[in-house]
């Protein structure tokens, strides 16, 4: 063994020269196209929503040319792609324009190919179509018929002209009790905003928040109490995650792992907890209306602008970035309720 402790100790004076000679540098595979699409996505803070939005319509781009790489196919898939939605599957214009929009996302960010001007491209028209809108009385009778805790977040809906998805990732930290504010953090397209908090519902909340909080100790006690945070901050405050003032207003029943982390992560409740619990009240009240838990947003709007509220207040409330977005609820009641049909005048 004396040749061997020679050659290592020589290996170690010499330590410029390496023992065994220089490994060749094995090239690292190319990632997947998908994964690029979700790696970019997150690099820009895209929701997941968007993310999931993107992945579906690239695959169904690539199914469509018969699994063709998109840098083979070129840009001018694109208008093939597209102009196939809208007159063999005839698609809704929203879907047509999401489906656009993930497919240039897929040639100008992923692939970093310049697309130019798409000939022949035959896009949708969006027609002008008014929301559904439940009368005040409706929303009583709906409400009346829904128990726990679908109808606190019904409530919530209605109260605050809160999205679905926003009022499932309020947080306790959002609910401002003395100022009777709530804050909506990442809305639709990413922007936060400050709504109104019912003062009907101070009450309720606050029981709400004292049974999630039992709930937060009891997994605290057993090890678990996180709660998944946005982004990167559970690295820049490693104890946020198990704060109570993380954790969701309207938490899971059950907990999962995280599989980066290991930990037992509490997310918020699912949606189709308030829109199943919704339908079944609005079939009850005999309501024939074609309407959803996003009517309650719509409700909440019109008839603020019904009672005279400003329709620039109604915009912040609402998080619209375009007043011509709000101006659609102006069209809805406010000027047809003044109006006398000629057959009441006979």
């Amino acid at each position: 063994m004396n040749w061997l402790n020679r050659v290592i100790s020589s290996h170690f004076v010499h330590k410029e020269r390496p023992l065994w000679g220089e490994l060749p540098a094995l090239p690292l595979p190319a990632p997947r196209l998908m994964d690029q699409v979700s790696t970019i996505c997150r690099r820009r803070h895209l929701s997941q929503r968007t993310e999931e939005a993107y992945r579906f319509w690239i695959k169904r781009y690539i199914l469509f040319h018969r699994k063709q790489h998109p840098r083979d196919v070129g840009p001018a898939g694109i208008t093939l792609f597209v102009n196939y939605l809208a007159t063999e599957r005839r698609v809704a214009a929203s879907t047509q324009s999401q489906a656009l929009n993930a497919i240039l996302f897929l040639y100008r960010d992923v692939l970093e190919v310049d697309v130019g001007q798409l000939n022949g491209l035959k896009r949708i028209q969006r027609p002008a179509r008014l929301p559904v809108v439940m009368a005040v009385e409706e929303v009583r009778d709906v409400l009346r018929l829904m128990h726990g805790t679908p109808r606190l977040m019904a409530e919530l809906l209605y109260g605050s002209g809160l999205r679905v998805t926003e009022c499932m990732t309020l947080r306790i930290k959002d609910l401002n009790f003395r100022e009777g504010t709530i804050s909506i953090r990442s809305g639709k397209g990413g922007k936060d905003r400050v709504s109104v908090l019912p003062s009907r519902l101070l009450e309720p909340l606050q029981q709400h928040v004292l049974r999630v909080a039992a709930l937060h100790k009891h997994d605290l006690t057993h090890g678990r109490g996180f709660a998944p945070l946005p982004n990167a901050l559970d690295r820049k405050y490693p104890s946020a995650s198990r704060s109570l003032a993380w954790q969701f207003i309207f938490p899971s029943r059950v907990t999962r792992a995280c599989v980066h982390s290991g930990r037992f992560l509490r997310w918020h409740a699912s949606e189709s907890n308030v829109q199943i619990a919704f339908k079944r009240a609005l079939s009850d009240a005999r309501i024939s209306k074609h309407a959803s838990v996003h009517t309650l947003r719509h409700s909440f709007a019109t008839h603020l602008l019904a009672e005279g509220t400003d329709i620039r207040t109604i915009q912040l409330l609402l998080g619209h970035r375009n007043l011509k977005t709000t101006m659609i609820y102006t069209h809805v009641h406010h000027a047809i309720r003044k109006t006398v049909s000629p057959l009441d005048r006979l």
